[in-house]
């Protein structure tokens, strides 16, 4: 049983350490630190957590064997980096970092004090994705094409001037950090590299120095093309689509739970062009936040090794450093 401590317990550490605690045979929360321990001490005392008065007392606790991340972006590096000193197993909420040059120290740290990174893209562990990498790995889809995913939620509405994810140094381009980069990563996973990328992000409705309205085009190394879109002012909705020469897969709701096949067998169109001969499957109650911390305990043991590969966390980081870059500019940029 992996022993860890959370580090940023505030609306998506505690789905972290609720979706494992006293229901993982594989790892369990002891410990937590936050800047004001008053905020969280109800969901400590009913979680079984120790608040520790520092993050250095995190670290200095022999009895913990990894620390779990949820802060504010700029701090990953450094975090990573003090927890690789001290011989804990570092599982870092995405992004792991805002630059490839900070992707790079940060693995190097974990790489010198031979401990294991993990990045949090739950979604990689959707049954959905794996039906998706089943029809690719077959060919079920031909000649791969076009991709294209939306990612959406209300999140913007509600921030104050004062959180951490209203500012722009922290969460640029809008819904890239909370969301898109979760289909960025799932199409690193499935197609590899990315080329270049051109994005468009700008406020409209938001009530603070957010952006809410964000779209990215992408030219992939294998040929594809691809588009993310995401939005921080409307409700919850999460859409991928995946084009062939012989088919496509369509994955659904913001659980991921719905799944569309579609194969190329339409014949020619004669006037009243519609889809049809569509496949669906439903994946509904899997706990992808609890397969990757699971997944993450694995990798410490040595059972199994953590899906989200250093090369592709460097890249990811690469492909962020230039989104960010491209909506500022106004142009196309090339992905380092």
């Amino acid at each position: 049983m992996l022993n860890a401590a959370i580090v940023g317990l505030g609306w998506w550490g505690k789905v972290l350490v609720q979706s494992v605690q006293q229901k993982s045979q594989k790892i369990r929360f002891s410990a937590g630190y936050v800047r004001t321990p008053s905020k969280v001490s109800d969901f400590a005392e009913e979680q079984g957590l120790a608040i520790f008065n520092s993050f250095e007392d995190i670290l200095s606790n022999k009895k913990i064997d990894a620390v779990v991340f949820a802060t504010p972006h700029s701090q990953h590096v450094m975090q990573i980096i003090e927890a690789a000193k001290a011989s804990k197993h570092v599982f870092m909420e995405k992004p792991l970092t805002l630059t490839k040059e900070g992707a790079l120290q940060a693995i190097a740290a974990v790489d010198k004090s031979n401990v294991i990174l993990a990045v949090g893209f739950n979604r990689r562990f959707s049954p959905a994705v794996k039906a998706l990498k089943e029809k690719i790995d077959k060919n079920s889809l031909g000649t791969l094409l076009h991709w294209e995913g939306t990612m959406c939620a209300p999140i913007g509405m509600a921030l104050t001037s004062d959180a951490w994810r209203a500012d722009k140094k922290e969460t640029p381009a809008g819904g890239l950090t909370p969301m898109a980069i979760h289909i960025i990563d799932l199409m690193i996973d499935l197609f590899g590299d990315i080329d270049e990328v051109f994005c468009q992000s700008f406020r409209r409705i938001v009530p603070n120095d957010t952006d809410d309205t964000t779209s990215v085009l992408f030219k992939m190394t294998n040929g594809m093309s691809g588009y993310v879109g995401t939005l921080l002012a409307t409700h919850p909705s999460f859409r991928l689509h995946v084009w062939g020469s012989e088919g496509s897969v369509e994955i659904r709701n913001p659980d991921m739970s719905s799944f569309l096949y579609t194969p190329n067998n339409t014949g020619q169109i004669t006037g009243a062009a519609g889809v049809i001969n569509t496949e669906e499957q439903e994946y509904k109650g899997f706990d992808t936040v609890r397969a990757e911390l699971e997944s993450f305990a694995d990798a410490t043991t040595g059972r199994a090794a953590y899906p989200v590969s250093t090369k592709q966390a460097v890249h990811g980081c690469s492909v962020i450093e230039a989104i960010v870059s491209s909506a500022e500019k106004g142009i196309p940029v090339k992905v380092k």
